[in-house]
């Protein structure tokens, strides 16, 4: 089984059921506690993900100081590109579901792949393209009805 797949499928699922149900309203949040959990959520999220991908490249990287490398410049494009994603999510809210349910079908993938039974990737990505086209339709769309 692989650690990726079971991660997302909960933060997935954790985060759309945030959205829906709203917030936690048991805790009041600062701006700090948020601060830190965001670090906190991009160290256990980095940690998940180096961990998978290096079980996966041990058998196909003859040399780890590739691998090593690769997993620096993964995390140092993941924080680069971290701002202006979350602007764009900010300026385009229906985003972030769309993000989160694509997290949870290639969580689903993962674990299926895990256990033994393959999905064809071409269904995954035909399917993520079709939905990430609507909404692209649906942003300029909702761009021409404001100009």
């Amino acid at each position: 089984m692989r650690p990726g797949g079971l991660f997302l499928l909960w933060k997935g699922t954790r985060e759309i059921h945030l959205e829906i149900e709203g917030g936690d309203h048991e805790r009041p949040s600062t701006a700090a506690t948020t601060f830190a959990a965001i670090i906190a959520q991009i160290v256990v999220i980095d940690m998940v993900f180096s961990v998978d991908s290096i079980i996966t490249a041990i058998g196909i990287a003859e040399h780890v100081e590739v691998m090593i490398a690769a997993v620096m410049i993964a995390v140092l494009v993941m924080y680069a590109a971290s701002a202006p994603i979350s602007g764009f999510i900010a300026r385009h809210p229906t985003t972030k579901m769309l993000a989160l349910s694509f997290l949870i079908l290639i969580g689903a993938a993962l674990v299926a792949d895990g256990v033994g039974f393959h999905i064809p990737r071409g269904y995954l990505y035909f399917s993520m393209a079709f939905a990430a086209g609507v909404e692209a339709i649906n942003i300029l769309a909702a761009r021409g009805r404001r100009a």
